[in-house]
């Protein structure tokens, strides 16, 4: 038949076209590839100014840079030849459809559904081409600047908080939905001391300003304050991160994989089952606690919707926070002054000031539309907050209408922690990452997370030790583990 025949002739002469087409795009990319390989050469052997190890450093980014393009190039030359295929598919099925008297309804409804398909390919494969490109430079500047260095493995569930003394020695902290809180040299990875005096989750752990005493969270409605008195080990050689993962390990990996626990490693360090002082008054779970300045006074904050304010020395009960709607979900106290941040369930974050003993005033944040998961202080009158609803927001005291700052991310954020002296934020999220910003939103790094290191499920929480010479970040997670990283803070910066 004619209209057959032609058909024919004319697939035939477009599948030339494109064999044709394929073969001077293949000589043009192998001219352009001689041609750029001169200017490398000629940039190599010419004199510089930059030390040899940044211009190598330069050179290694810029292959990347040309090795993913190219990739980025054959592909669209594959979906090129997927786009003619299918034009060529879509003519014959029109030509057949009309031969069987279909309506140009039908005809139209088949051609657009064909047509969405393919566009839809070309998304999804363009977003996947392109986010290659963008994870890869990520991740080899986060593994440059963040470093892993120790594992703390020996609790039997979720880990929820994690926090360092803020005295000599100097230890990690953890507060575990096992019923237990372990303390842990930093250098070594040793359990030390299990604290057991609770009965119920150990939701939250914080460590006296000036003496050896740690403060507990529960979910048997109290808080414990107990003394610790630790002889730390003499630490091993700890052996080069950067040698422990490489690129193409940067992979995703499932919820199920978690740490092996041969047995309970805490078995063996010394246990303290009773507090010094037990402060009771909540009818709901405790979810956290923290010292105020001086180390004289307690706060607490509970699922009762509302925050307790102890005289430690006594226990008594100072101050009832009441005004929540909803259950609370964090605490936090100025590092100098006397100040209290409680965040909540229903979407706000109070503040209250008991700088005059006389009186104590509240003012009410009011900018996320889901659960405020924590906000904290900062150097001067900053308070960086925390939601469910994937927002973290920059707040001044002193202007309680909208944040000066807001980030935006792809997941539920945890219990945030801010580097005071660099003003950098550490965000626990959801979905098992850790990422960095500045006190302007501006994203720093993330912790680089594969099969072989990082967290394996939600990271609750994350603390920073800025005095560290070894580890100067924390994180913990529900996968039962607490991990301590090396943040290389002056490169960390220089990037940016």
């Amino acid at each position: 038949m004619p209209t057959e025949s032609g058909s024919c002739s004319t697939a035939r002469q477009a599948k030339q076209k494109r064999k044709s087409h394929s073969l001077s795009i293949r000589r043009t990319n192998s001219s352009e590839q001689e041609r750029t390989g001169l200017p490398r050469e000629m940039l190599e052997g010419q004199d510089s100014k930059l030390p040899s190890s940044v211009r190598s450093t330069l050179l290694e980014l810029f292959g990347q840079i040309e090795r993913e393009f190219e990739n980025l190039y054959i592909e669209n030359l594959e979906l090129r030849r997927e786009i003619d295929t299918l034009n060529e598919r879509l003519a014959a099925e029109g030509q057949a459809i009309d031969g069987a008297e279909l309506s140009k309804g039908q005809l139209k409804t088949k051609a657009s559904h064909s047509t969405s398909q393919l566009s839809q390919k070309l998304k999804t494969t363009y977003k996947a081409s392109t986010s290659k490109i963008v994870s890869s430079f990520k991740t080899t500047t986060s593994r440059a600047v963040c470093q892993l260095v120790k594992e703390y493995i020996g609790h039997r569930d979720g880990i929820w908080d994690v926090s360092v003394a803020r005295t000599q020695p100097v230890v990690l902290g953890t507060a575990s939905a096992d019923h237990t809180a372990l303390l842990w040299s930093i250098e070594t990875g040793k359990c030390l001391v299990k604290y057991t005096g609770h009965v119920g989750s150990v939701n939250s752990i914080k460590f006296h300003p000036s003496e050896q005493l740690a403060l507990t969270a529960s979910g048997d409605q109290t808080a414990h304050i107990w003394r610790y008195v630790v002889q730390l080990p003499t630490p091993q050689p700890i052996a080069d991160p950067s040698q422990q993962i490489s690129g193409e390990d940067e992979i995703e990996c499932s919820d199920k994989d978690e740490p092996d626990i041969d047995g309970d490693v805490s078995s063996d360090c010394p246990t303290i089952r009773i507090p010094l002082t037990s402060l009771k008054s909540h009818q709901g779970v405790v979810i956290a606690a923290d010292w105020l300045v001086g180390g004289k006074q307690a706060v607490t904050a509970s699922w009762d919707r509302t925050a307790n304010l102890y005289d430690v020395e006594t226990s008594e009960l100072v101050h009832s926070l009441t005004g929540h709607d909803q259950e609370l979900t964090h605490c936090c106290t100025h590092p100098t002054q006397r100040l209290v941040v409680t965040s909540s369930r229903d979407t706000t974050f109070r503040l209250w000031d008991f700088r005059d003993p006389s009186i104590h005033s509240v003012n009410v944040f009011q900018g996320h539309t889901d659960t405020v998961t924590s906000a904290v202080f900062t150097v001067g009158d900053n308070v960086v907050s925390g939601s469910d609803d994937r927002t973290v927001k920059v707040w001044d005291l002193k202007n309680m209408r909208s944040p000066i700052a807001t980030i935006r991310t792809d997941s539920a954020i945890n219990r945030i922690n801010v580097c005071v002296g660099q003003k950098i934020i550490a965000l626990p999220h959801d979905n098992r990452q850790v990422r960095l910003f500045d006190m302007s939103g501006v994203r720093l790094a993330r912790l680089p997370r594969s099969s072989r290191q990082g967290h394996r499920r939600m990271v609750c929480c994350s603390a920073w030790s800025e005095d560290h010479p070894i580890c100067n970040l924390f994180t913990c997670g529900f996968d039962r583990q607490a991990i301590g990283w090396n943040i290389n803070i002056p490169a960390l910066l220089q990037e940016k």
